[in-house]
């Protein structure tokens, strides 16, 4: 079932805002990011609780579990590590197929409202009957996932969930909420863990809030 948003870490932006040198950052981003909002040992933390949570509500068997590329590809690496070692319902290992999607709706800090699926339908029909659970890095708006999950509704899967590592607090969201949260952060741009402004941006650890320096200097 769904997690509560009491069990969401809730990233209070004033609360959550850590200096630059308060942590390690890569020399050609110090000027490209306003803060620190998740600092990469909280973020490792928080995924190994949600593994726990995720693992212990499926049976013996197997389910897919499916990154969302290119942002969600970090956060599935971790997650299916911390599972692996997770016990089900049934206090055993879960038996997992690991599958790979890639969804892109966004151009700079928009989204740009339309929804490109990568899967051909040859991969999709072999996945009927399935399991599903879908990794991404975060839900915004909510539209991209919503269309992502309308797409494959009509492959009858035997369950489809969403992870999402982060749900983002914004008033433009369409209401959609995922089955599992890591943090709910403010309405900012974020980036780092694999989250990316135009490609840049995936090699920093920390999940941060880019400046208005980063957006200039890396839009297409």
């Amino acid at each position: 079932m769904p997690m509560e948003p009491s069990q969401w870490i809730d990233v209070v932006e004033d609360k959550f805002k850590y200096k630059l040198d308060h942590f390690v950052i890569p020399g050609h981003y110090t000027d490209d990011v306003e803060s620190i909002l998740i600092p990469h040992g909280l973020i490792m933390d928080r995924i190994a609780k949600l593994a726990q949570i995720i693992t212990s509500e499926y049976d013996n068997e197997r389910i897919v579990v499916c990154c969302v590329l290119k942002g969600g590809h970090q956060f599935f690496s971790d997650l299916v590590n911390y599972m692996k070692k997770a016990l089900n319902k049934e206090g055993k290992t879960l038996p997992m197929t690991l599958d790979f999607i890639r969804v892109k709706s966004y151009e700079n800090d928009r989204s740009t409202g339309d929804v490109h699926v990568s899967m051909t339908e040859k991969e999709l029909q072999e996945l009927k009957g399935k399991n599903l659970l879908l990794v991404e890095d975060i839900i915004d708006t909510g539209n991209t996932m919503k269309k992502l999950l309308d797409t494959l509704s009509k492959y009858e899967f035997k369950s489809v969930k969403v992870a999402s590592l982060l749900l983002k607090k914004t008033p433009l969201s369409c209401g959609y909420v995922p089955d599992y949260v890591g943090f709910a952060v403010p309405d900012l741009f974020v980036v780092g863990y694999c989250l990316d402004y135009n490609d840049i941006f995936r090699d920093l650890d920390h999940i941060c809030a880019i400046s208005e320096t980063g957006k200039k200097k890396y839009a297409v």
